[in-house]
């Protein structure tokens, strides 16, 4: 994902972090850089971090770290930007029942996360202190979610 936002966006500078076994090795280019680290401890400073399919994975104790980090890397830089999570909400009337329904069990069978509806992802995002959130729903069985510090 970062590597096709790079490449399409060219005068920005991306960061991509994961952990240091997943990015070891890899070679950045000029507007991207491969960060290894712990996202339940740090995130890098940024004007906007993107989740891409994470959350998800993730039970709502270290969502909110997470979205803690995130929102500390973004108030470094500054307090315009934004965390943009692309996931699945549940309950989306635009949405596949049944994907909806596997990826919850795939979640709970292969991680401690889930799947969340609306008033879930509202919970989290107030539990990590963000202002406010923006759901569009116009991605198949995901949504984009733009949280604001």
């Amino acid at each position: 994902m970062t590597k096709i936002i790079a490449h399409a966006c060219p005068h920005l500078s991306c960061i991509c972090y994961d952990l240091p076994n997943v990015v070891a090795g890899l070679q950045g280019n000029k507007n991207i850089t491969f960060v290894g680290g712990d996202m339940l401890k740090a995130i890098p400073q940024a004007n906007a971090v993107l989740l891409k399919s994470v959350l998800h994975n993730w039970n709502d104790e270290e969502c909110v770290m997470i979205l803690k980090q995130c929102k500390e890397a973004i108030l470094k830089s500054n307090n315009r930007g934004k965390v943009i999570v692309i996931d699945i909400v549940l309950g989306n009337k635009n949405n596949d029942h049944d994907a909806q329904v596997f990826f919850d069990l795939l979640m709970m069978t292969a991680t401690t996360g889930k799947e969340r509806n609306e008033e879930e992802w509202h919970k989290l995002f107030v539990d990590a202190s963000f202002s406010g959130y923006k759901i569009t729903s116009n991605l198949g069985i995901r949504s984009i979610i733009e949280v604001y510090p």
